[in-house]
């Protein structure tokens, strides 16, 4: 590495640049990933469909990461063919997903004709979500480990979470922009098109990156960075599996995002019957966890980049949620005031366990093999994600439907805070397990990321 020292990403204009650029692409493809969320209702009650279906729909976000393995073979072409050419051809896979998606809420017609037991409409939006998810993710490990090129040994935890912040900021915009868009335009399908046509920007914005990648490398004659990526050999997977410190990390990768980001896919109908507001106001509101996460990762992130402790930032971060989703179960919990604290406190959980989560996996795993590393573990993330949608949407239609006597779809979310909770108990036990390994194996996360 002391070779890229010497040269481009030593300048921090331009290492700073390249985030800039890498993470506005993130951004775009986050609102587009979480646009149609706060559309539920409008769904149910234009497009005639119900919770099932709804997860369903999201479901498809991993029937080819997960299903197929493709986001593991994203990491594997990314090890291979750099980050040039695999985050170029995700973002176009992107795009062909997103349009197809906007397709079929646009102008596939409402019926009860089936695809392989699912209503049309629905089969073909859940598969255009799946291939835009597979262009998604694979950008998302191509720029996680191109961020770690430019700022190894320098800001990497604040790149990190820079980064995240951006896409929380995607994330922002999709949970308070497409029901103003629905008003504006009176189409379920107004934001999705948005969302496509700022993937665009988006490809725009990382060609900048491609452009000062070349560069780097022409000013390094043997990049160790290149040479590591030819060094990559698929039976490398295993070693990597092998790894407890992997599968620790893994694991709460998964249970965290799913308590949250399915939290997110149902928390602006949640908001607007428990605590009854309008779900306007109740994206607005939960536009404070981006908002909070724009501003609190990079903070983290550079507390860790200088003061270290990441086990333990990721420990306090999972004791949060634990204690946001327990209150969020009660049922006479109805205040307002009391909702603004809890949605504050997972805004600063939402933060705090990402900005020492990512930058810890560049510490467990070796550069050549952190393409496919990240990989790994966006899959194991992306079962949980896709099919806990699913599975909460299934549990809402049975045995959560609440008869309010005006006859409209009313559900008690309970049971799924109850469900949150638990995997915040199961995040917390294997954030435990890491710290413990920590100190087993001398990994240093617990050491802060700037070598002085």
């Amino acid at each position: 590495m002391e070779q890229i020292r010497k040269t481009l990403a030593n300048s921090a204009i331009a290492r700073w640049t390249v985030l800039i650029m890498v993470s506005l692409t993130m951004m775009f493809g986050y609102f587009l990933t979480d646009a149609i969320a706060p559309l539920k209702s409008l769904l149910e009650n234009q497009l005639a469909w119900d919770s099932t279906d709804f997860g369903i729909f999201n479901n498809g976000y991993g029937w080819l990461n997960v299903n197929l393995f493709m986001m593991i073979v994203g990491g594997i072409i990314l090890d291979k063919k750099g980050a040039r050419f695999t985050g170029t051809m995700a973002i176009v896979v992107m795009f062909l997903g997103a349009c197809l998606k906007y397709y079929a809420i646009a102008y596939m017609p409402v019926s009860d004709a089936t695809f392989f037991g699912i209503k049309q409409q629905v089969f073909t939006a859940a598969l255009g979500y799946a291939i835009f998810a597979f262009g998604y993710e694979t950008v998302n490990i191509t720029a996680t480990k191109l961020l770690v090129r430019w700022f190894a040994g320098k800001e990497l935890a604040l790149a990190l979470g820079m980064n995240v912040a951006f896409a929380r900021l995607g994330t922002m915009m999709a949970m308070g922009a497409p029901l103003l868009i629905f008003e504006w335009t009176n189409s379920i399908s107004a934001p999705i098109l948005f969302g496509t046509v700022m993937l665009l920007l988006g490809l725009l914005t990382f060609l900048v990156v491609i452009l000062m990648d070349k560069k780097l490398d022409k000013e390094i004659q043997s990049s160790a960075v290149a040479s590591d990526e030819e060094k990559f050999k698929t039976s490398d997977i295993w070693s990597i599996v092998k790894m407890k410190g992997f599968w620790y990390i893994a694991i709460l990768c998964l249970v965290f995002y799913v308590a949250i980001m399915t939290f997110q896919k149902f928390g602006v109908q949640f908001i607007g019957m428990k605590f009854a507001i309008d779900e306007i106001n109740a994206g607005y509101l939960l536009m404070v966890l981006p908002i909070g996460a724009l501003f609190l990762t990079p903070l983290f992130g550079g507390v860790y980049d200088k003061v270290g402790k990441g086990a333990t930032m990721m420990m306090l971060g999972c004791v949060m949620i634990i204690v946001v989703y327990a209150l969020f179960a009660i049922p006479s919990l109805t205040s307002i005031y009391a909702l603004i604290a809890i949605v504050v406190l997972l805004g600063i959980a939402f933060s705090l366990v990402p900005s020492a989560m990512w930058p810890s996996v560049a510490k467990i795993i070796p550069q050549q093999k952190l393409g496919t590393a990240y990989a790994l573990i966006f899959w194991v993330q992306n079962i949980g994600l896709a099919y806990a949608p699913l599975a909460v949407g299934f549990i809402l239609d049975k045995y959560c439907r609440v008869d309010d006597g005006s006859g409209a779809v009313m559900y008690d979310y309970t049971l799924p805070m109850v469900l949150f909770m638990s995997l915040g108990v199961i995040a917390l036990l294997f954030s435990f397990a890491l710290k413990v390994e920590n100190r087993k194996k001398g990994y240093g996360l617990e050491e802060p990321n700037i070598k002085k």
